[in-house]
């Protein structure tokens, strides 16, 4: 029977305490955790899913926290190129929403 590494190790651990009910669980829990600590890797993944096609630069900007000009920066950054096929309404939308989110207006 093959060995588990040392992380499968800690996996399987972690779940067998009860604080999370499953690796899957704690995993996102971790995850979360160091994407709020590093805004660097956040950003990076927010491009990657974007050259993905994961996300639109609105929501990319959105879950990055950057505003819709930054991201575009970002992406520029990366060397990512950008396509848009959200209307302007949608940007406008993202961009709202993510001032609101950041604290940057009153409604």
């Amino acid at each position: 029977m093959a060995r588990r590494s040392l992380l499968e190790e800690e996996l399987a651990a972690v779940t067998e305490t009860g604080l999370y009910k499953s690796e899957e669980a704690f995993l996102t829990d971790a995850v979360n955790t160091l994407l709020a600590a590093r805004p660097d890797i956040r950003e990076a993944v927010a491009c990657r899913l974007y050259e993905k096609e994961v996300f639109s630069l609105g929501r990319a900007a959105e879950w990055s926290g950057l505003s819709i000009e930054e991201m575009k920066e970002s992406l520029h950054h990366h060397g990512i190129r950008r396509e848009s096929t959200e209307t302007p309404e949608e940007i406008e939308a993202a961009a709202r929403r993510t001032a609101q989110a950041a604290g940057r207006t009153s409604s």
